[in-house]
């Protein structure tokens, strides 16, 4: 019987776990592999041989595990570059060595290409006893052809929750003031979107629609006259007609050819300020916080996180099945319901998919019914959380033992 290994890349989630807790016991229950090993620290452990046996994970360990913030394993931002070809024949050596037949990788955008250029590698060359499969998770959401991705759903519940709590902190002062929520988001406005399930967002500011600074102080001195308040939200890689960012600190020294980005929320308020249009802003920006933030974890994300898992396993049983990632599909009907199907890795890499500009409505003032119609149904339910000493109970990373 020959082996699987699981690893994870790109940004935590706080679900990102629940995902290989599925496979896991997916295994134990259906043991396709005689071992599943987890890869520390993504592709770039794994070219190291980094690997750790989760195959006996008790059922306590699983259950922490699910709710555990991050990425257990490791993560990396490693490139598998395809015209590295040593790359590609150290990681099929290393596979032949340790007889791992599939690797399941979970991750955003980039990690799909790495599960397509595996298979893309594999195919030319003939190899046809390992296996890559792909199971999506980033807050971003941006992945195309799935529904949503495992991670969104419980960062846009914290988001909305957040959005909530300091809506109502502002609001007990008289004083004037703009308050100015900065949520992640480089290319699509998921997360900044959720912000509006808390039913107090004045101004959404989302990259899909360039920013119009004159548009934005309208609107900012229409809620200051009306109510002496005005409550923003801006994703990070909100931008101008021209591209430019309107984030201030740009730079692109990620890895992958990506803007890192960070600052939107204090220009705006620089802008409001200099302008005149109020007297007095206070920003926050929730940075990595709502990425790991685990204690607001969405039941049905978590769920289907740990489900997609599961069902990521049971189609390897296929020895046909490799270059596929495991999606969402959200059935029709009144009752949320969702399946799980696959799709080629290749059709999702390097893509984005976009919040759909028909949700948003116009002058920057939110959403309409049918984004809240999407967002509502994901981040229902909380999880019974395992305690120790009064805080939630987490497995201590495989790369930490």
């Amino acid at each position: 019987m020959s082996n699987c290994i699981v690893a994870q890349s790109g940004g935590p989630t706080s679900v990102i776990n629940a995902t290989v807790a599925g496979v896991v016991k997916a295994n134990q229950m259906n043991p396709i592999y005689e071992h599943v090993y987890g890869g520390l620290n993504g592709i770039e452990g794994i070219l190291n041989e980094r690997f750790v046996d989760l195959s006996n994970m008790s059922d306590e360990e699983n259950r922490i595990l699910r709710q555990t913030p991050s990425s257990a394993l490791g993560s990396c931002r490693y490139k598998l570059k395809r015209d590295n070809v040593a790359d590609f024949e150290k990681l099929i050596k290393i596979m032949d060595k340790h007889d791992i037949e599939t690797l399941f990788y979970t991750g955003g955008n980039d990690s799909m290409d790495t599960v397509a250029a595996l298979s893309e590698y594999a195919e030319k060359h003939n190899i046809t006893n390992h296996r890559f499969v792909g199971c999506p998770k980033t807050v971003d959401n941006d992945l195309m052809l799935t529904d949503h991705c495992p991670g969104f759903a419980s960062a846009a519940k914290f988001i909305a929750t957040t959005a909530l709590q300091t809506w109502l902190d502002v609001n007990v002062y008289t004083r004037q003031e703009v308050f100015i929520l900065e949520t992640m988001g480089r290319d699509a406005g998921w997360l900044a979107a959720s912000a509006c399930l808390s039913g107090h967002v004045d101004i959404l500011i989302v990259p899909e629609v360039p920013f119009d600074k004159d548009v934005f102080l309208k609107r900012v001195a229409e809620c200051i006259k009306e109510k002496n308040k005005c409550y923003v939200v801006v994703s990070e890689g909100a931008h101008y007609a021209d591209g430019t960012y309107v984030a201030a600190g740009e730079a692109k020294n990620d890895g992958f050819g990506h803007a890192v980005l960070g600052g939107a929320a204090k220009a705006l308020e620089s802008i409001i300020l200099t302008s005149g249009t109020a007297s007095r802003c206070k920003v926050q920006d929730l940075s990595t916080a709502q990425r790991c933030h685990a204690s607001e974890q969405s039941l049905v994300d978590v769920t289907e996180s740990f489900n997609l898992g599961m069902s990521a396993h049971m189609r390897s049983m296929d020895k046909a099945f490799t270059g596929k990632m495991v999606g969402i599909k959200r059935r029709p009907g009144k009752d949320y319901d969702v399946e799980y199907f696959a799709v080629e890795a290749n059709k999702v890499a390097n893509f984005v998919k976009n919040f759909p500009t028909e949700w948003l409505l116009p002058e920057m003032k939110g959403l309409n019914e049918d984004g809240y119609n999407y967002l509502r149904p994901l981040i229902q339910g909380t999880p019974e959380f395992i305690m120790k000493d009064g805080l939630p109970a987490y497995v201590t990373p495989y790369y930490m033992r």
